[in-house]
């Protein structure tokens, strides 16, 4: 049994720090190994994987989830015969005297032992906006980046609607991107991502406006030996951006995450992706990937009629079978290839 602790305890980590529900942590696991062998030490190798890690220590998730985390782990302890714990109680006690915050932070932890640290909002709609938190298929977007590399390494990469940065972050540390360009249209959320980039030891481009890429500008980074991807923050309205303006971005590949859910940001969504057709200077269209969660399969194929309507070839791409960031439920995530 001793063999499998560690395992066990590294699976509770994953999961509590990315903040994922409670119901997808391996309780069931846990209370088998207990009944077999009741071991307080296993229980001790968890707390501090879990809540006394240096990532949780210093990015929290919010107090009622560690709460709650902690009431459970006590409840599991409490109907074994293990040795009592008092390092559980006293830390249950600690967090009880916190209060709670609006926003909280989840840790992501990529497959070469970096990981991805994000300020959330502990609310799913906030100041008017749904994109102060990471959603499901952000996470599969980066799986599948994660898995196809080469689609970005070297590359301009735009973001639409990047929201609080999870997507762009977590291919800025593993796909190498010559260039990222994160864009979103909502002050807060542009605040927030700001944050997020800088706590991921990403420094945005100061100052940064529409004309940063001139011909010059493009050709003096292109010379660059940067061992960071360049990373821009823009501020981009889909209905009033112009060719002009999109041209000077020079993407080589687009993304979007979660961004095909109302009729009338599906129609933006095409005006701009139409834009794009011919915004690059050698006329090459960019590749584009639009990953997002099936809610409502009539606004799925209302997107798929626009584009057809625009005349913009698709193709699905299967989204990953499994996914690292996630550990509960999987939802209907699909990944639409788009031919400009």
């Amino acid at each position: 049994m001793a063999e499998q602790q560690p395992g066990l305890a590294l699976r509770f980590q994953r999961r509590f720090l990315a903040a994922r529900p409670l119901r997808s942590l391996p309780w069931p696991e846990l209370e088998r190994s207990l009944r077999t062998a009741p071991d307080s030490a296993l229980l001790a190798d968890i707390l501090h994987q879990t809540i006394l890690h240096p990532l949780c220590v210093k990015y929290p998730p919010s107090a009622k989830y560690r709460r709650c985390f902690l009431t459970e782990l006590i409840k599991k302890h409490e109907s074994t015969a293990a040795e009592p714990l008092d390092e559980l109680y006293d830390t249950l006690a600690d967090i009880l005297k916190e209060e709670e915050s609006t926003h909280c932070y989840k840790n992501y932890l990529l497959p070469t032992g970096d990981c991805v640290s994000l300020s959330e909002s502990t609310a799913l709609i906030s100041g008017g906006t749904t994109g102060l938190v990471t959603w499901e298929a952000a996470l599969h977007l980066a799986q599948w980046a994660l898995e196809n590399p080469g689609v970005f390494r070297d590359r301009t990469i735009l973001e639409l609607g990047s929201g609080i940065g999870f997507t762009g972050i977590a291919i800025c540390k593993t796909c190498q991107p010559r260039i990222f360009v994160f864009s979103d249209c909502h002050p807060r959320v542009l605040k927030l991502l700001g944050e997020n980039l800088r706590l991921n030891s990403f420094i945005p481009e100061p100052g940064v406006t529409w004309s940063i890429q001139t011909e010059s500008q493009g050709q003096e980074v292109e010379g660059e030996k940067c061992q960071k991807p360049k990373v821009i923050v823009a501020e981009l309205d889909w209905g009033s951006v112009t060719q002009k303006q999109l041209l000077g971005l020079r993407a080589d590949v687009v993304i979007a995450a979660d961004v095909v859910y109302d009729p009338e940001i599906i129609v933006a969504l095409i005006g701009m992706l139409q834009k794009l057709s011919s915004s690059r200077a050698d006329r090459k269209a960019p590749e584009v990937f639009i990953a997002f969660t099936i809610r409502n399969p009539d606004t799925y194929q209302l997107f798929q009629a626009e584009l057809d309507k625009a005349g913009i070839r698709w193709q699905i791409i299967p989204a990953p079978s499994s996914c690292n960031f996630l550990y509960d439920v999987q939802p209907d995530v699909t990944i639409l290839q788009l031919f400009l």
